[in-house]
């Protein structure tokens, strides 16, 4: 437990000072942080960036049906599975080995533009531009590796992002983590030291998750909010008093359909992704 602990500090001081600030920025004294997958974008952003990686053929059609599986499981769960999330990332470690920081950017910005911004939640977007307009700083708080946060946030408008970090050397990636993937604690250890690098006080903040996993990062904040929260983030928030935004279709279906049918709808989606993404990349072979 102590390694994990000292992993997800390592893993927060690195994606805070990775953070980068626009040249132009005017500093504020108060921040809206907001969760990536199932909360600002439906879904796992690694896994839309692997079937972009597919596409491009970086990736074979079993590892996208890997990927495939693991977003059904986030899918009906609700949930982040951390088996789910390590599989990702050994999965994006393995294909950035090697490769230069300013290709997989530029990578990054081609797959946003063609498959994540239909993608984004419209509510969240509504939610955070509001802070945009209030005059305060909105970070992007993500497991997703820093370059593809980084992209995100800079498509969106948004002051940054903080994401999980890669060893890097000569400018190229040695596929190896900074600690830890920034998922659970490691999001809240970020939270903490961008605050501090910044001046900002955290109980005039809002921090915005869809996740459990998620529950130290809106704790450190005066303003938690949950967006599309999982059952056990729901139940959470009933208890704490904490506000509850539900952008999902799912939720307007869920007065006349049963869970079982929306589990087993979402399987069937995942099952037919699975045999589209594969079908196409055999007769791309």
């Amino acid at each position: 437990m102590t390694e994990e602990v000292d992993r997800a500090r390592i893993a927060g001081l690195a994606a805070a000072a990775a953070a980068q600030l626009p040249t132009d920025f005017d500093p504020k004294t108060a921040a809206a942080f907001f969760d990536v997958d199932n909360t600002i974008m439906r879904g796992s952003s690694l896994f839309h960036v692997a079937i972009g990686m597919a596409r491009r053929k970086f990736f074979t059609p079993r590892e996208v049906a890997a990927f495939a599986m693991a977003q059904a499981r986030f899918l009906v769960r609700g949930t982040e599975n951390l088996d789910d999330v390590a599989l990702a990332t050994e999965s994006a470690l393995a294909f950035v080995k090697g490769r230069r920081v300013d290709d997989i950017i530029a990578f990054g910005q081609e797959i946003f533009d063609d498959s994540m911004v239909d993608k984004l939640v419209p509510g969240t977007l509504a939610l955070a531009q509001e802070h945009v307009d209030a005059g305060r700083q909105v970070w992007l708080v993500t497991a997703t590796p820093i370059e593809l946060a980084q992209v995100i946030s800079k498509r969106l408008g948004l002051t940054g992002a903080l994401g999980t970090v890669s060893e890097i050397e000569e400018n190229c990636y040695t596929g190896k983590l900074v600690g830890a993937p920034l998922h659970g604690q490691a999001k809240a250890e970020a939270v903490r030291a961008l605050a501090m690098r910044e001046g900002l006080d955290l109980s005039q903040c809002w921090a915005y998750s869809d996740s459990a996993n998620d529950i130290p990062m809106l704790t450190d904040v005066g303003n938690p909010v949950c967006v599309n929260p999982d059952p056990k983030l729901r139940a959470h928030a009933q208890i704490h008093d904490w506000p509850i935004e539900d952008f999902r279709a799912r939720a307007h279906l869920r007065k006349v359909t049963s869970p079982t049918a929306l589990a087993a709808a979402s399987v069937l989606a995942a099952g037919l992704t699975i045999g589209f993404v594969t079908s196409r990349l055999h007769k791309t072979r």
